[in-house]
């Protein structure tokens, strides 16, 4: 379990690191053009903050792992992290619009994936947190 969470630990790092690609790739300098100066820092603000949020929770799960799944406190958390990620694996397929994705190969290849690594990672916080109280 605790090379499960290391290893999800490591996914969390990489996703973060993506994130510095994401306005180049989705020409966020011309899509985000027409919004207020006030809205438009909001919108990089917060991708910030969830890139580096998803950074510190990598390192988390590489530097915690055994007491994310052997203390009261880290199963808490983990049973947090269960929860978050199942949300947002239910916003992958009831909130997003498949029209982003289907017929689309690269998209649907990166839904594909996405939606795994949502499933495991709820998977096995949740299973951290109950296979050990």
């Amino acid at each position: 379990m605790e090379l499960q969470i290391k290893f999800i630990g490591g996914l969390f790092i990489l996703l973060a690191i993506l994130h510095v690609f994401f306005p180049k790739y989705f020409n966020w300098k011309m899509e985000f053009s027409s919004l207020s100066l006030m809205n438009r820092q909001m919108i990089h603000a917060h991708i910030f903050f969830i890139g580096f949020g998803l950074f510190l929770l990598g390192l988390l799960c590489l530097t915690s792992s055994d007491a994310l799944i052997h203390t009261d406190f880290g199963r808490r958390i983990s049973l947090g992290l269960g929860i978050f990620w199942a949300v947002r694996l239910y916003f992958q397929f009831f909130v997003y619009s498949s029209k982003l994705w289907k017929g689309k190969t690269f998209e649907t290849w990166v839904h594909v994936l996405i939606s795994l690594f949502w499933a495991y990672a709820s998977a096995i916080f949740l299973l951290g947190y109950f296979k050990y109280i």
